[in-house]
């Protein structure tokens, strides 16, 4: 044991689970949890509250913890005139939405690490994001800040608390969403054009994306054009929706935001050339990326799309599983350069110098021309450069400084023909080199993984791996969907109060464990869950998936539905601890809540007969009418489910032995054809099952000469009887 002077510091923090508070669990700062405890302290001693909130994955927050929190003097003084509060904000997506309202709306910016000043009864009055911790020639530091904000306290404690609650007020009446006396949803060809329209201002022509610099994948915007093409296949905008959507994720996956080397997708790229990226890689990337590959796929054939695809699912399956079944949330950016290094530099994990590349690649290639190397082939295609590839523009802190992003720079036509190389053998050939650095990357120090799993974002992840196996015909896909559901059903749910839970996490040897007090899941965690669901039912055609979905759909209309208002609260009603209860409206990294919950609700009407549903999912789009008809660009998500909504979702059913071969035929075709308002079920003539309780026309639809059959039903009106796999295809893509 270490001797007694040794011993860390250690705050409240060490009982949490989440990976990001125990990282501040030996600072000098007497951190506490969000809750009562902490609350109760502010109180009683009349002290203001700190409140710091970020999450691990989060550069500038581990440079804050460096800097300010890991002072013994900083933490002195935070701790004699405060009351702080660590939060994790992807446990708690309600407390970070509420402070984080109030800094973007008095400082006119927002991110992360947020430091936000409240008042004793949690009231917001002055707030940030990153502070250094001294004073510099355009920045308040850290300390002074703290001095500063205690003095105000000791000396115009009233005035503090009386703008808090102006402050407040405020906040309330600008973050309204409700319906402004039209009740109905806006017209949906108007705003789909004009979605279309903006988007196309905003698209890079040479690079695809959507702007210049930094880039995001921004899975939403693709998926929006899916839909649009589909919608408008004979036209020009159609055909350049399509282009748009299909170039973007070409160049993306030529790009160094994708792991050449270690599969997946990093978080998004610093430059328009989707080069030099922020290294993390974080779950709800991965799901939706692997959506919309699928997508990708399905639309047009090229294998090119498939493989990413399962290169995606093989970095989830290999890094982000847990042996029970459930994703892991992300993983860090920063990593140590070598066992013994003292120091985490950013993407230390993923890039290379030239002459390692040359040391590991020395093998000469037979058949290429004179005194070619492995090295050579491989440094040529990747854009490799002696002195690195990285724009020192691009690289502030010089942590990339003689090191290469490996990008995709040629075709393999292009690098095949300048070697004098079969396009087969090189593809063979770089194949081998990459083996080879996957090999020499395992040697390295590995980045923070954060093992924390979240409803919202397993349910992303299963979306992903169910609409792979779906387009793919890859069972194994399907199966590990499955499983992660059933992670979901033992670990995220509790059977007795039928209602989700937020996060668990992986604890000792391997176990998985939940917080003393687990949070309970928030309208996210729902929509992606019961997302999810139904397109694992679409994958699997397991009936008990779906009834789940839909007891989980009722859960969610009774947490957080606004009756008033309509759509529906990020959070549920009666926790005084939140000031504000919010409706989100804006699609970003990830959708919007009540964007996917309108493609839900309608997938729900149709496998329910509930016809309530379907006025719900109108409801919503009338609250957010206004938005969606001056800048529906904000909102893709919704726009598509707009479309959708208006053009009313095709049930298609199958009537056949889910095992017989033509069945299985017909469920091929179907799945292999982009159709986004489709329902998929079968009916198998278990007059007791599920679905023949929930839909009681099933019953009348029959085989025809005994084989399998298709119907597509609109509003539980069917077609005439379909036999042949042609047919059915014809009817699917209009």
């Amino acid at each position: 044991p270490s001797p007694p002077s040794v011993l860390r510091h250690t705050n409240r923090l060490i009982n949490e689970k989440s990976p990001y508070l125990l990282q501040h669990a030996h600072n000098p700062v007497d951190w506490y949890p969000w809750g009562q405890e902490a609350f109760d302290k502010a109180k009683t001693e009349n002290k203001l509250i700190f409140l710091s909130v970020g999450y691990s994955t989060c550069h500038w927050c581990h440079v804050m913890e460096e800097e300010s929190f890991k002072s013994k003097e900083i933490g002195e003084i935070m701790n004699e005139h405060f009351v702080c509060i660590k939060v994790d904000r992807e446990e708690r997506p309600d407390v970070d939405k509420v402070y984080m309202t109030f800094v973007q709306a008095t400082s006119g910016g927002g991110g992360w690490p947020m430091s936000v000043w409240l008042t004793p009864d949690l009231k917001p009055f002055a707030g940030g994001t990153y502070f250094p911790p001294e004073d510099g020639v355009h920045r308040v530091g850290f300390r002074t800040v703290l001095l500063r904000i205690a003095e105000q306290w000791k000396e115009n404690k009233d005035a503090l608390l009386e703008s808090s609650q102006r402050i407040l007020e405020a906040l309330r009446h600008t973050s309204e969403i409700c319906v402004k006396g039209q009740e109905s949803p806006p017209p949906a060809k108007e705003v789909m054009d004009t979605c279309f329209q903006q988007l196309s201002r905003s698209y890079d022509e040479d690079y695809g994306g959507f702007s210049k610099s930094p880039k995001f994948p921004t899975p939403v915007n693709l998926n929006f054009l899916f839909t649009y093409w589909a919608l408008h296949r004979t036209a020009p905008e159609g055909a350049r929706a399509l282009q748009m959507a299909l170039h973007t994720l070409k160049m993306m996956a030529h790009g160094g935001i994708h792991d050449h080397i270690g599969q997946g997708f990093h978080r998004y790229s610093t430059d328009q050339h989707w080069h030099v990226p922020h290294f993390e890689k974080m779950l709800y990337d991965q799901g939706q990326l692997a959506a919309m590959y699928s997508k990708a796929f399905q639309i047009s054939g090229d294998e090119f799309f498939a493989d990413v695809v399962r290169d995606i699912l093989l970095y989830v399956s290999r890094d982000l599983s847990d042996q029970a079944g459930g994703f892991y949330s992300a993983e860090d950016a920063d990593s140590y350069l070598t066992t013994t290094s003292g120091e985490k530099r950013e993407g230390a994990f993923c890039v290379w110098a030239a002459e390692e590349l040359r040391a590991l690649l020395p093998d000469p290639v037979e058949g290429a021309t004179e005194g070619t190397t492995l090295g050579d082939v491989f440094m040529h295609h990747y854009g490799v450069e002696e002195a690195g590839n990285v724009d020192p523009m691009k690289d502030p802190h010089q942590e990339l400084k003689g090191k290469n992003v490996l990008i995709a720079r040629c075709s393999p036509e292009l690098t095949a023909a300048r070697f004098g190389l079969e396009p087969g053998r090189l593809s063979a050939l770089l194949q081998e080199c990459r083996q080879r650095l996957s090999s020499a990357r395992a040697r390295r120090p590995r980045p923070h993984l954060d093992t924390k799993m979240l409803a919202a974002w397993n349910g992303m992840m299963i979306s992903g791996f169910a609409q792979a196996g779906a387009a793919l015909a890859e069972q194994g896909y399907v199966s590990r969907a499955a499983q992660a559901a059933a992670f979901l059903r033992t670990h995220l749910f509790d059977p007795d109060s039928g209602r989700l839970l937020r996060s668990c996490y992986r604890g000792k040897d391997n176990s998985v464990e939940q917080s003393t007090v687990p949070i309970q899941g928030f309208l996210e965690d729902y929509v992606f869950v019961i997302q999810a669901l139904f397109d694992l039912y679409e994958a699997s055609l397991e009936q008990g998936w779906l009834e789940w979905a839909l007891h989980l759909q009722h859960m969610q209309d009774k947490l957080f539905w606004d009756p008033e208002g309509f759509a529906y609260f990020s959070t549920e009603a009666g926790n005084p601890s939140l000031l504000l209860r919010l409706k989100d409206d804006q699609d970003g990294a990830e959708p919007t809540p009540n964007s996917v919950a309108v493609t839900n609700l309608l997938r729900a009407a149709c496998y329910s007969g509930h016809v309530d549903w379907v006025e719900k999912a109108g409801k919503i789009l009338a609250a957010f009418s206004e938005r969606l008809q001056k800048i529906p660009i904000t909102l893709p998500e919704m726009v598509r489910a707009t479309a959708v909504f208006h053009h009313t979702l095709k049930q298609v059913v199958i009537c056949g032995d889910p095992q017989g071969e033509d069945t299985k035929e017909m469920l091929h075709c179907v799945r292999s054809v982009f159709s986004p308002n489709k329902v998929l079920m079968v009916a198998d003539g278990a007059s007791a099952g599920f679905l023949y309780r929930q839909l009681p026309f099933l019953a009348s639809l029959e085989r025809k000469d005994g084989k399998a059959t298709a119907y597509i039903c609109s509003n539980f009106t069917c077609s005439l009887p379909v036999t042949s796999v042609q047919e059915l295809r014809g009817m699917l893509s209009p």
